[in-house]
């Protein structure tokens, strides 16, 4: 067994748990340090978008360096004003301004500051399977397994039921329901009492926690509740943004525009540790005149400025936005032909852009047995016992061929582990 090293492993306990010898990349696949090529179908932790060794945003990161390599947080440079221009081009119509931070954790922290400042509330309201980040705030809004056991954390963080179409926590089927997931939003923030929410936080698609699609309508009827209470409202594209369901921010499959929009993963793709609130006009004024009592050392760090401008380029120079919506078809597709090959235990599918998932009803051991399966043929996706998943999320640049490979990689390991046509006998 691998010597166990000297630093901490993230979200693990230690006894056992032994990192992966990452040392280089190219496209869909990653090397370590024995020579194997793995077939990268999770973009590392969803944020590899554009994918591995990519030279144009290395070599824009090697030349800020020998621009400016440090900073300040109220510093002016070409590449921070720039990215901060070109993302409220990205943005819907009315966002005038762009709060830099560390990365997504701290983008969701600095929301949360920023809504209680502008509404001088405290209560904050996100959904029990929502991910919203590793820090204290961010993780509070948090609905997963990752929440309890730094509990008691923030103050005023509630939580309210999924738009889980597939297990409806209402006994709603899809198609047929009257969106109770959303009302059920709504009558929260009554019962809260008269204005005293300051934000409901959500992304536009549930992602790590097994890919939950809203239904058409969603968005507007909590934009419409939360108009009503003057609470505003915060599109969490740390995961869906930048390409990953197809198009540039998830929120565009909705057409409703929030208040608040935070972002990562994907700025970068990975290059630079970066985030960024970008802050609609109406919530902007207020710090005009307000202090604005938010701010962190490596704001707006220029290497991960310039690796944020290189990486968006990348994205439209190659059209990798409009690759993830039409190779979306071909996920699923493949995702549910999977599907009925191992039903009983597979049970749902659901896909949008580059990001779909494979449901189970299967023993805890079966998902332990799938991800070294996985791990056998050096294949890269998010095995989740919590949300009993098989999550897909690989790099935009990923071609059709190459995703058919990876999908008869994944098909030939659930084969070792449920034999097809429902016997339970791996």
């Amino acid at each position: 067994m691998q010597e166990r090293p000297p630093y901490f492993l993230t979200w693990s306990a230690q006894h056992n748990a032994r990192p992966l010898p990452v040392t280089g990349g190219e496209g869909c696949y990653f090397t370590t340090d024995s020579g194997e090529r793995w077939l990268d179908l999770g973009s590392m932790t969803y944020h590899v978008n554009a994918g591995h060794g990519e030279r144009r945003i290395i070599d824009a990161v090697k030349a800020q360096a020998d621009q400016l390599c440090v900073s300040m947080p109220n510093a002016d440079f070409p590449a921070k004003r720039l990215l901060a221009e070109k993302l409220l081009q990205i943005a819907p119509p009315g966002f005038s301004r762009v709060f830099f931070t560390l990365g997504g954790s701290e983008a969701v922290e600095n929301a949360i500051k920023i809504a209680r400042m502008v509404t001088g509330r405290y209560k904050l309201i996100s959904r029990y399977r929502a991910y919203h980040g590793a820090t204290l705030g961010a993780v509070s809004l948090s609905g997963d397994y990752r929440r309890p056991p730094v509990e008691p954390a923030l103050v005023g963080a509630l939580h309210a039921m999924d738009c889980y179409c597939d297990r409806c926590p209402f006994g709603q089927q899809p198609g047929s329901c009257r969106l109770e997931c959303a009302t059920h939003i709504a009558d929260m923030l009554d019962l809260e009492g008269p204005r005293t929410v300051a934000a409901v936080f959500m992304e536009p698609v549930v992602g790590a926690n097994g890919v939950l699609i809203p239904a058409p309508g969603y968005w507007q009827r909590v934009r419409d509740a939360c108009d009503q209470h003057g609470t505003l409202l915060v599109a969490d594209e740390v995961l869906t943004g930048f390409g990953r369901t197809g198009r540039w921010l998830g929120l565009e499959h909705q057409g409703v525009t929030p208040d608040l929009i935070t972002l990562s993963k994907g700025l970068t793709s990975g290059y630079g540790t970066l985030g960024a609130i970008l802050v609609h006009d109406r919530i902007a004024q207020h710090f005009d005149h307000n202090v604005l009592y938010a701010g962190l050392t490596g704001y707006a760090h220029p290497l991960a400025c310039a690796a944020a401008l290189a990486a968006i380029q990348v994205y439209e120079d190659d059209g990798l936005v409009q690759n993830a919506a039409a190779l979306e078809p071909l996920l699923r597709d493949e995702l549910t032909r999977l599907r009925d090959r191992f039903a009983p235990h597979a049970r749902f599918v659901r896909a949008i852009g580059l990001l779909g998932a494979i449901e189970f009803d299967a023993p805890e051991d079966r998902y332990l047995a799938l991800k070294a399966a996985l791990t056998r043929r050096r294949v890269h996706a998010f095995v989740q016992k919590a949300s009993r998943c098989l999550i897909l999320a690989p790099p935009l640049c990923i071609d059709e061929d190459t995703l058919k490979l990876g999908i008869q990689e994944i098909e030939s390991a659930l084969a070792e582990v449920f034999t097809p046509q429902g016997d339970d006998t791996p």
